[in-house]
């Protein structure tokens, strides 16, 4: 099914609990909540409508590599994006498949990259695709997907920061 991208907000009184144990934060099937189907089927018909509501889980689905080449630094030595934090990590490959990676950002690391992510323009969104060359179909189909879910990323950053909120995400 491949690695994906999912977060859970949690409310700022909770963050050392979040700090402590992540995985708390996190649903036992993170899929079955991001496109509608009874967690724990083997076999199901999945309605596409996220059944956690947006204001507490952001699904990014595979577009968290194009999002986090995006904000990661553009050469090594140079330091990343504030927003780079919500999207750096990667999974550890085994035998049986991946470990996620998981992390949490607190209220003010949510702040942080709430503000960075209120800065990437689509523009800079296209110049760096195409620098990477980080398409694989249509450019203009990438491209779209790409801005669709760093639009979804900045309303979810920027309503937990509103709130005092913070985040586990996990890539897997």
């Amino acid at each position: 099914m491949g690695i994906r991208y999912y977060a859970y907000a949690f409310d700022g009184n909770l963050t050392d609990q979040a700090l402590a144990d992540p995985f708390s934060f996190l649903s036992d099937d993170p899929l079955a909540d991001a496109w509608g189907f009874d967690h724990g089927a083997t076999i199901a018909t999945p309605t596409f409508e996220q059944t956690v509501p947006h204001r507490d889980m952001l699904y990014l689905d595979k577009a968290w590599r194009q999002l986090q080449c995006l904000t990661a630094p553009a050469e090594p030595g140079l330091i990343a994006r504030r927003a780079y934090r919500m999207f750096e990590g990667s999974v550890d490959m085994n035998g049986m498949g991946w470990d996620p990676w998981v992390r949490t950002l607190t209220p003010p690391e949510v702040l942080a990259v709430a503000g960075d992510l209120e800065h990437i323009s689509d523009e800079d969104v296209e110049l760096r695709l195409r620098e990477l060359r980080f398409f694989g179909r249509d450019f203009d189909d990438e491209f779209g997907v790409v801005v669709n879910y760093l639009r979804q990323a900045r309303t979810f950053t920027a309503n937990l920061a509103a709130e005092g909120r913070g985040m586990v995400y996990m890539i897997g």
